[in-house]
């Protein structure tokens, strides 16, 4: 499995990023797809994920209304716009594919495939 997030960037506080994240050595379709943040000297936390057809999002809470998750499966992307930028988002953002039921929470140590991140700075 390979995952190569992109379009992390230096950012002022409220404005925008879209992020991507390529997957591929995976049937990318059979798979939610999430991602988590890790901001300096913190744990890896979630983000938000979505379902394998796309059709369900499910948000945490610090971003929730701010953010949006979405993917297209024929092209094994996955996506991620950040509205209303804090410097609280400052962090590395990274994609991740699970299997788990839909509803359950999702921590950073069930997750076996990492890729490499993107990193997302903002200042105030």
């Amino acid at each position: 499995v390979q995952l190569q997030a992109s379009g992390g960037g230096l950012v002022q506080a409220g404005d925008s990023l879209r992020l991507s994240c390529a997957a591929s050595g995976l049937a990318f379709s059979t798979y939610r797809m999430s991602w988590f943040r890790q901001a300096p000297g913190k744990e890896r936390e979630f983000v938000a994920r979505i379902s394998s057809n796309g059709g369900s999002g499910d948000y945490a809470k610090s971003v929730k209304g701010r953010f949006t998750i979405s993917r297209d499966n024929a092209k094994k992307m996955v996506y991620l716009q950040l509205n209303s930028l804090k410097p609280e988002d400052t962090a590395v953002y990274y994609c991740a594919p699970d299997r788990y039921p839909w509803g359950m929470a999702l921590t950073s140590d069930l997750i076996t495939s990492w890729g490499q991140g993107t990193l997302v700075t903002v200042s105030s």
